[in-house]
């Protein structure tokens, strides 16, 4: 029989969590000391500084202080994003009524649980529309070509639940960009809806331009080779190599090693370098989507350990940032690596609005390593001027960081932004099977609740878009009795109401 464990005295808890409330605080105020001479927007400072005492909790691994307070009925500190300090002073007071010992710090007032919450109630609102009147998470949808013109699937998305229309800049034109805005603004105005605009700027992502093969079926599979290069006016012949494929920026092959991964189209291929020189690369397929796959041109390139600088915005990304300054509520930003990609993006935005700069709200794509290594500067770069939000770009980002570490990832990226009080936006793939074919998999019905925990969750295009769209508003309004944040709110259960016999 296992031996019984007492609780630990309250005493002891107190000093313990005294000690970690002196260093948190201390260093959380170093942190906000550096950070406050750098933000412009009012609105941002309190944010910033809870952020900063998060952060400094953070660093620390506190499991087994956690395992010793839930006995006595205290917070275990699992929800303490949006009020750290305030979470650690209740507890510590608390503990000091227990211990018969006067309190070192007065007990926090109501206010200060709630503040922080109401902050970021407030920019979701403010970003993505009023809230809907029963689910708080919004929904983000991508339009399609046909929405230049068939006004109707306008009304229908609109009708349905869409809260922002997300137009993405690496298709179509500014002709069609402007049909759809539109069709958005008018059939919003008819519907009394208040529906955002998202233009998302595409961004180096980096594609294959075009492919060269002699065989009539040129799918690879594990064990096939591939070539990678940016020269198209040479081809050797070279029998252990099916396609050669074009890549044309220079950088890549000046980085890449023996032995670094690559990986096409979100990860349907993947492969490591045998071969490089400053002009191509050799790749060996390591794994496809099911037993063989076909490349093609425009799939997306991924090197997930190469590190390589490449221009943040291409001529064609100014001028589509110019007609976004005009036409949208919110500039989506692909590919940030670091607070440098902010401040670059900031600075071009200026250069076309000025001091009308500050009120333009910003989205930045977390799809890199990098970016989810530098996101605590990224949040504050970007909210130290601008309206800003987040949105996790989970296809590049798995095939960056491993489909494993996705998962743990996609909620450290939630927790760190509820922190700082930013809004988050939960894409790729969701409701993928039911947009394509009208049927959903119970996976993604639960990636979808999953989704719920942030302040908008994106739709892709597809055939039963407006299907999706009406069933994710009604998974929301669902579990929006039952979940908010990391928080489950504890409605009456029907199935806990059993008849007395």
């Amino acid at each position: 029989m296992a031996r019984e464990k007492k609780a630990k005295d309250p005493k002891a808890l107190l000093k313990k969590m005294t000690e970690l409330y002196d260093d948190v605080s201390s260093e959380g105020r170093e942190i906000f000391k550096e950070w406050e001479p750098k933000i412009e927007r009012d609105a941002f400072v309190d944010s910033a500084e809870n952020l900063s005492y998060y952060l400094a909790l953070r660093r620390r691994d506190i499991r087994g202080l956690q395992s010793e307070l839930s006995p006595w009925g205290l917070s275990s500190l699992g929800r303490l994003e949006p009020k750290t300090l305030s979470n650690l002073e209740a507890v510590i007071a608390t503990l000091g009524e227990l211990a018969d010992e006067s309190s070192p710090m007065a007990r926090p007032s109501y206010e200060s649980f709630v503040e922080g919450q109401e902050r970021l109630l407030q920019n979701a609102e403010d970003l993505f529309g009023k809230k809907p009147k029963k689910r708080s998470t919004r929904i983000m949808v991508t339009m399609p070509t046909e929405a230049a013109k068939d006004k109707q699937l306008v009304k229908d998305l609109i009708a349905k639940g869409m809260n922002v229309a997300r137009i993405n800049c690496a298709h179509d034109n500014p002709k069609i960009w402007t049909k759809m805005i539109e069709n958005i603004r008018h059939a919003a105005g008819q519907k009394k809806k208040d529906v955002k605009i998202l233009m998302d700027i595409a961004g180096p992502k980096i594609r294959i331009d075009w492919i060269f093969t002699t065989r009539k079926k040129p799918k690879v599979k594990p064990g096939d080779r591939f070539r990678l290069t940016r020269n198209y006016t040479d081809l050797p012949p070279n029998d252990e190599v099916k396609v050669t494929v074009g890549c044309s920026i220079p950088q890549i092959f000046q980085a890449l090693k023996k032995g670094d991964p690559v990986s096409i189209d979100d990860g349907a291929v993947e492969g490591k370098v045998v071969s490089v020189t400053d002009e191509e690369a050799v790749v060996e397929v390591k794994h496809v989507n099911g037993s063989s796959i076909r490349i093609k041109a425009e799939n997306g390139l991924n090197f997930p350990d190469t590190e390589f600088d490449i221009e943040l915005l291409t001529e064609k990304d100014r001028e589509d940032l110019a007609f976004a300054c005009e036409h949208a509520d919110i500039i989506g930003c692909s590919f940030i690596r670091d607070e440098e990609d902010i401040v670059q993006i900031q600075q071009e935005i200026h250069s076309i609005l000025g001091d009308k700069a500050a009120g333009m709200a910003l989205m930045a794509k977390i799809e890199t390593v990098q970016a989810v290594e530098n996101l605590p500067r990224i949040l504050l770069t970007a909210s130290a001027k601008n309206p800003f939000s987040v949105m996790i770009a989970r296809g590049d980002l798995a095939v960056e960081t491993g489909y494993i570490r996705l998962a743990e990832l996609q909620q450290e990226i939630l927790w760190i932004c509820e922190a700082a009080d930013i809004p988050v936006v939960w894409g790729t793939e969701v409701l993928d099977n039911m947009i394509n074919t009208g049927i959903p998999t119970r996976a993604e019905v639960t990636d979808a609740a999953e989704g719920g925990r942030a302040e908008c969750v994106m739709l892709n295009k597809g055939a039963y878009v407006v299907e999706a769209v009406d069933m994710l508003h009604q998974i929301f309004e669902k579990m929006q009795e039952h979940q908010y944040k990391k928080t489950p709110k504890l409605r009456a259960l029907s199935i806990a109401k059993m008849e007395e016999e």
